[in-house]
């Protein structure tokens, strides 16, 4: 009798010690801020993203080599580095699929799952558990990867104004709570910008991240209004670095432009030798240079984790951070005067991580981690088992009630 009734007490505290069932979980809720570096946080500019910080945690991220949009985006809800999840760089090309570049611009590409089935985001993951999602503006959302559309997005529109998003986002919280999403995102790309077209140390940098913390701060007045409870884990994909018309490096000083071709140029450069010229563009990349360094994608550092997807480039050069990869002949109409996809140790690459919500301790102030681990998280939170992932949830538990 009594090993029978502490059978069943057992039983009781490990049922009610368990997670709640996904459909009773606060709705999560992550915010995607393009190119919002971790200092960002310090400038007196973000009331909102403040408040939301000292209320929950906050800490850096370094972002995943490289640190570009699609990469790092793919990244933070597969839990995969741009390596293992196939979204190699933001311009890239798969033996796979040949005569077909992918670029952010190509939409047929962007739409096409055979370049994203090499991953499972959460989205897939939830509506295959009956979750409904909505991932707004977040690369991958347009394809049905692995047979699996979300079950509410839209086509990528830069133009969207920020309120416009955020709008969408409560119109689709507003449907009655069987079809609700459990899972959305928000995207927003107007730091991003600013970064690019001002660096990152400017006014204009400064008054787009305050408009967009000022778009966060009315959606969360609108879920308050709602009486919609919601884990919000704020990101971003990369940070920025100033770039100088005094800090450019020309491959075609080392290497005449017949001799390849090049998908990506700044930060860094991915080179494909011209037939015949093999040996030449080898000899020119693989030796000492002022500002970059140049490696065989078979031999790139360990610690970029890097080089073996059979859609990375043949060579990949790497330029010292602040420094820019171009050619003699490239004459922008508007240079950068920011730009990202530098080594993610740079402190410039350091992105934003804020969460805060009923699933998150306060004044937590987190050790900086990998970008990996943001996906074991949004499984713990939306309460799907977690795919196999490059990610450590202990990297983020501290900020965990």
């Amino acid at each position: 009798m009594l090993r029978a009734l502490a059978l069943v007490l057992t039983l009781l505290a490990v049922a009610l010690a368990a997670p709640s069932a996904a459909a009773d979980r606060p709705l999560t809720l992550l915010i995607s801020i393009d190119g919002f570096r971790a200092d960002y946080l310090d400038r007196g500019v973000t009331p909102v993203l403040s408040r939301l910080a000292e209320a929950g945690a906050r800490g850096a991220m370094r972002p995943s080599f490289p640190s570009k949009t699609f990469p790092n985006h793919y990244t933070l809800v597969t839990g995969l580095r741009p390596d293992r999840n196939g979204i190699v760089e933001n311009n890239m090309e798969d033996p796979a699929i040949p005569g077909v570049t992918f670029r952010m611009s190509n939409r047929d590409a962007v739409r096409d799952r055979r370049w994203w089935d090499g991953a499972e985001p959460i989205w897939v993951t939830a509506e295959k558990a009956g979750i409904p999602t909505a991932p707004y503006f977040w690369p991958g959302a347009e394809a049905a990867i692995h047979g699996v559309r979300p079950r509410y997005w839209v086509k990528f529109d830069m133009d969207t104004p920020n309120a416009a998003r955020v709008d969408q986002v409560l119109a689709w919280l507003d449907l009655p709570p069987a079809k609700r999403p459990r899972f959305a995102t928000l995207y927003f790309d107007t730091v991003d910008t600013a970064g690019h077209d001002y660096g990152p140390e400017s006014a204009e940098v400064n008054a787009a991240v305050a408009g967009v913390d000022a778009q966060i701060g009315r959606l969360i007045e609108a879920l308050e209004a709602r009486g919609l409870a919601a884990n919000l884990v704020v990101v971003a994909d990369h940070g920025m670095a100033a770039l100088s018309e005094a800090r450019k490096a020309y491959m075609d000083d080392i290497l005449p432009k017949a001799a390849y071709r090049s998908l990506a140029g700044g930060a860094f450069m991915t080179i494909y030798p011209a037939k015949g010229r093999e040996a030449e563009v080898d000899r020119a990349l693989i030796a000492a240079h002022e500002h970059f360094q140049c490696w065989r994608k078979a031999e790139m550092p360990g610690r970029f984790r890097y080089g073996r997807n059979p859609r990375v480039a043949p060579y990949f050069c790497l330029a010292q951070t602040g420094w820019a990869l171009t050619t003699r002949n490239y004459r922008p109409s508007n240079p950068e005067r920011g730009a990202h996809g530098f080594d993610p140790a740079s402190a410039e690459m350091a992105a934003v991580f804020i969460a805060q919500g009923p699933a998150f301790r306060a004044g937590v102030r987190l050790a900086d981690f990998n970008n990996v681990s943001v996906y074991p998280l949004l499984a713990r939170l939306v309460g799907v088992a977690a795919r196999p992932n490059d990610g450590e949830l202990a990297d983020v538990a501290p900020a965990l009630k």
